[in-house]
């Protein structure tokens, strides 16, 4: 009902506030840009790994998702995702072989090890492109499962890698990489995205964007958008979650526009107006 009244109310093909956003419609910065084609030009050719860091709501799920498009639309590219990354090493092991297609016996380390890197080196020598593996949320990841992910990609001697990694996570994966037992790890990274709160004018060109992407680059008014773009504290999460609020409240009143009077009615004259910095940064943390 609710996208029925969207595409009724403001011409949208979908909400532009939406956590699942079509690829098109999430823009590419140049950072961005640069980081995804260092991956294709460099790592998924020569192996390694890279990292993605940023606070919680500043762009590394997006990030991921552009870079995932842009390897499977590379020919002959294997990319896989790890959906569990707390996992131990023998459930580590199953997620991999579920990727890649090999089966793998848990209580038998070592066969698993030798038929994932007989599969990599086998992709390797057909297509000349590494297997690429991207795992979200790295900071939870076991630090034993991090040596044996180290080890496992890498070969004769650490001259050759035959796999290509991304981490992705929060202020605490470097930190995590800091520590004595992972500094090889750490001093492997060869690629870094390192994303920041964002200005502004990011969060305005955002927005922008955002609107334009989904049908209606009118929605809100100039005078609405600064004021999401102020009070979001550089969190892209903050203003995309107040931004849907908006949008609900103003669907459900079948509103013509959103305006600031309405932001005002949502946010300013509610009774925990006084919280709502708080509130915003438990938001970027969810």
């Amino acid at each position: 009902m609710m996208h029925k009244n969207l595409k009724a109310l403001y011409g949208l093909k979908y909400n532009p506030f939406a956590p699942d956003l079509p690829l098109e419609a999430l823009l590419v910065s140049s950072k961005l840009e640069s980081f995804g084609w260092r991956i294709e030009h460099g790592l998924a050719h020569e192996g390694g790994f890279a990292m993605i860091t940023g606070d919680p709501g500043t762009g590394k799920s997006v990030a991921l998702r552009l870079l995932a498009d842009r390897l499977a639309r590379l020919r002959e590219v294997t990319v896989g995702s790890i959906e569990h990354p707390q996992s131990n090493i023998a459930d580590f092991y199953r997620e991999l072989g579920d990727l890649f297609g090999v089966s793998l016996r848990p209580h038998n380390r070592w066969a698993g090890f030798r038929a994932l890197r007989e599969k990599w080196v086998a992709h390797i020598e057909s297509t000349l492109m590494r297997p690429i593996v991207l795992i979200d949320e790295a900071q939870e990841m076991n630090q034993t499962v991090l040596n044996e992910l180290r080890i496992l990609s890498s070969a004769r001697f650490d001259s050759v890698h035959i796999l290509s990694v991304v981490l992705a996570g929060d202020a605490r994966l470097p930190q995590k990489l800091r520590h004595e037992d992972l500094l090889p790890l750490g001093s492997r990274i060869r690629t870094r995205l390192v994303l920041e709160h964002a200005t502004a004018d990011e969060l305005r060109a955002c927005l922008m964007h955002l609107m334009k992407a989904a049908g209606n680059a009118k929605l809100m008014t100039r005078e609405l958008v600064d004021a999401l773009c102020d009070h979001a504290l550089g969190n892209y999460r903050v203003l995309t979650t107040m931004a849907n609020e908006l949008l609900a409240v103003a669907a459900e009143r079948e509103l013509d526009m959103l305006d600031e009077k309405l932001y005002l009615e949502v946010f300013a004259a509610s009774p925990s107006a006084a919280n709502k910095p708080r509130r915003a940064r438990a938001a970027a943390r969810r």
